[in-house]
């Protein structure tokens, strides 16, 4: 490969001709120029070239994955603890379908990552070839972007396209697929290249007179909450959210994806609001005369049955993606923009309003207080003399700490750590949000370890979820990648099981994993982490959870897996059952706040 001389001058430079690469040197040498220090993959023979090249990178860390799902997953916990962009690497057909379940998880929650995959040669497209699958077509519904790539001398300007696509307005994945022939053939290697994306225009700066409006109606509303999604956190707008926050004295609700965009400690957050938000949070928006909905959508999981969510509520919609607003809720004051850029323009627009002219919002926070005093967040023990799987993941929250960083699979774990774990900092949160993607906790928290490797990273997950990509385990051993694992171990499928408790009679069909107490444990969870060289432990007593977690948080030289043996009769409360409005949520099984929109007598009995 020729040395590339240094120029003299400008002049010299222009004069310069282009380095001759292949095109898998040109895939190595543009992510070097992106930035991209580190990548998660799994070889095979249609990347082969690019693999033969990044053999001999010393500037980008690869780290070998046992399947391309825990690639992606790794590039989005990498990216969502991080604020960089997350890069994926497969072979063609099934190494890259392995990857779509990743991909639509990212593009769900708007993660920025961008996935490289081989495909087979160009003249042999369309032949049903070995190992051949059109992975653009399969993947254009969800991603911000696919792109296949042919010619050699494309891939500059391809991938830097990719980056700039998946970082920029809302954050997504981005494939590029690349035929085998481009990576071994040769072309002129320019950079920086011209990137030309028609009409891709993101919208940052909102417009001022959508400014001035949602301002005039937030100094009317005399029941305003600020509706905080998962978009404040992509935009890191977070320090410019307290200071809105503190500067109207509006309440804060943070949803699922946005957890930790505003501080838990805060005396003006509510909770997390939606089906197993706390009863402040979901009353105060069912009540609300304004809702400032910022980087939110309006997810089923929030508003319950849409037309019956918040019906008194004039509602102002921030977000950077124009499609959002008013899909699933009419916007009075629709405001495209990035949430930092808008929110510092709010806080502005805001100050310029007359206290005077500003309602007066102290009833509105004496009802809150009562329903905070009336329905804190708890639970009940369980009466099977089994760990309440609550109690644990509130210990793991206090024990590390605000600067961790917890990764949860999905189901009921996923809502006790949304729950039960105090969030004080941005990033601090990953989960598989609007996917529900089963599996991504311990991938996930392996690329969170790998950007963040001075920070604890937890995966905590289901016993089912962790069966479906353990395999990460020799991954993070191999690799040097500590995450600590909490397997909350009720033995079932619990999110399954608590509906089909709930609203199918106790038939508890298939949700049944043998794993936990009183079972045949297979796998057994100890032994499966010893056998992957972990450090395996069990804890099935209340007195052992301490010490468990002390030596978990000691333990640096290799993951560990605790498995913690809980009850499997645990459920997940407050909830709202899917299809009803959200007045119909549930303090306890059987035990409802009894409250009226009209009057806002929200009280209860939390018994």
């Amino acid at each position: 490969m020729p040395t590339e001389a240094t120029p003299l001058s400008a002049a010299a430079g222009a004069r310069r001709s282009p380095e001759i690469l292949t095109g898998s040197g040109a895939v190595l040498r543009t992510l070097e120029h992106l930035g991209i220090t580190d990548v998660f993959g799994l070889p095979g023979g249609a990347i082969i070239p690019f693999y033969d090249e990044l053999m001999a990178s010393t500037t980008i860390r690869h780290v070998l994955v046992r399947h391309e799902q825990g690639a992606g997953h790794a590039a989005e916990g990498y990216a969502s603890s991080s604020g960089k962009v997350g890069v994926a690497i497969a072979t063609s057909g099934p190494g890259a379908t392995n990857l779509v379940t990743a991909i639509a998880d990212a593009y769900m929650d708007s993660v920025p990552f961008i996935a490289i995959t081989g495909q087979v040669f160009s003249t042999l497209m369309g032949t049903d070839a070995f190992q051949e699958a059109d992975i653009v077509g399969i993947t254009m519904p969800i991603t911000k972007h696919s792109f296949l790539v042919t010619d050699p001398a494309d891939i500059p300007a391809t991938l830097a396209a990719a980056h700039q696509i998946a970082t920029t307005g809302r954050p997504g994945p981005v494939l590029v697929d690349i035929t085998k022939d481009a990576q071994q053939k040769s072309a002129p290697y320019v950079w920086p290249p011209k990137i030309d994306l028609p009409g891709y225009r993101p919208v940052t700066k909102a417009h001022g007179k959508q400014i001035t409006a949602a301002a005039q109606l937030l100094a009317d509303a005399e029941r305003p909450v600020l509706y905080v999604g998962g978009g404040v956190v992509r935009s890191g707008a977070s320090a410019e959210l307290l200071r809105f926050a503190e500067a109207t004295g509006a309440p804060v609700v943070t949803t699922l994806m946005a957890r930790g965009a505003f501080p838990d400690s805060h005396q003006q957050h509510l909770g997390m609001p939606g089906m197993h938000g706390t009863v402040p949070a979901v009353l105060g928006l069912q009540d609300s005369d304004l809702i400032i909905a910022l980087g939110a959508r309006f997810d089923d999981r929030v508003t319950g049955k849409a037309d019956e969510f918040a019906p008194g509520a004039k509602v102002v919609h921030v977000d950077i993606d124009p499609a959002e607003i008013s899909k699933i809720r009419y916007a009075d004051v629709p405001i495209v923009g990035d949430a930092r850029e808008v929110l510092v323009d709010l806080l502005e627009a805001w100050d310029d309003v007359p206290a005077d002219q500003r309602a007066d919002t102290s009833a509105w926070w004496a009802k809150l207080d009562q329903l905070r005093e009336d329905f804190p967040l708890g639970y009940a023990e369980p009466t099977d003399g089994l760990l309440a799987p609550q109690a644990i993941i509130r210990r793991i929250g206090e024990l590390t700490g605000p600067e961790g960083v917890y990764a949860s699979g999905v189901g009921q774990h996923q809502m006790w750590s949304a729950q039960f774990i105090r969030y004080e900092r941005p990033n601090a949160w990953l989960n598989s949000g609007g996917a529900g993607t089963m599996g991504y906790s311990v991938p996930a928290a392996m690329g969170a370890k790998v950007a963040q490797p001075d920070r604890v990273v937890w995966a905590i997950d289901g016993d089912g979820c962790f069966q479906m990509t353990n395999q990460e385990l020799a991954t993070c051993v191999i690799n040097d990648i500590p995450i600590k694992v909490a397997i909350i171990n009720n033995s079932s499928l619990g999110m399954v099981r608590q509906w089909q408790t709930l609203f199918y009679d106790g038939r508890h069909s298939f949700t049944d994993l043998e794993t936990g107490h009183q079972s045949r444990r297979v796998p057994d969870f100890v032994k499966l982490a010893d056998a992957y060289g972990a450090l395996g432990i069990r804890v099935e007593r209340a007195d052992q959870v301490d010490d468990a977690i002390t030596l978990a948080l000691e333990t640096n030289d290799r993951p560990v897996v605790i498995d913690f043996v809980v009850s499997r009769d645990s459920m997940v409360w407050p909830m709202v059952p899917q299809g009803v409005g959200n007045s119909s949520i549930e303090y306890a099984r059987d035990h409802a706040p009894s409250w009226d929109v009209e009057d806002a007598d929200m009280t209860g009995d939390p018994a």
